[in-house]
């Protein structure tokens, strides 16, 4: 082999090298796409699906917005859940008051792609099943999301009436 072959086969060589790195580099850029921050509107829209999760008054559609190892805090309950089974029973309970969420203020953080924070106030308006008699209680909560399996999902729910009410 001449000089002049090897240099030639060195620039080949270097350029495919430079075109190699550099679809590399825009493959991890494209992916990188996918897996953006989520905006706070995004996260503070994932109580809507819950919240119409609650209207289906089934306490298993609920529980599938809570992540297997969530723990659940509960505004109308002493006991703390730390499964699924705990956490359906809850609202197994809660649901037959018919409750209807609304956020009163909210403060969202997201902390990276994969995980947020939505915490302020909520009140639901609840109905007796047995007298039809609603009334509305204040609270206020944190919901903790992680994204799992490319879900959004409960990770810890804390809610508690408001001290005054």
């Amino acid at each position: 082999m001449t000089r002049q072959t090897r240099i030639r086969a060195a620039l080949v060589t270097a350029t495919a090298l430079v075109t190699a790195a550099t679809a590399l580099a825009g493959v991890s850029a494209a992916g990188s796409e996918k897996s953006r921050k989520p905006t706070e509107k995004q996260i503070a829209a994932l109580f809507d699906g819950w919240n119409a999760a609650l209207r289906t008054g089934d306490a298993d559609v609920v529980a599938d917005r809570y992540a297997e190892d969530a723990v659940l805090l509960p505004t109308v309950s002493n006991e703390v859940r730390t499964d699924r089974a705990g956490i359906v029973d809850y609202f197994e309970h809660f649901l037959q008051n018919k409750p209807v969420g609304k956020k009163v203020r909210t403060i969202v953080n997201v902390l990276d792609d994969n995980s947020a924070i939505d915490t302020g106030v909520y009140e639901f308006t609840l109905t007796d099943p047995d007298t039809g008699a609603k009334r509305v209680v204040e609270a206020r909560y944190t919901y903790e999301y992680e994204k799992r399996g490319g879900q959004w999902k409960i990770v810890n729910h804390h809610s508690s009436a408001m001290p005054e009410g």
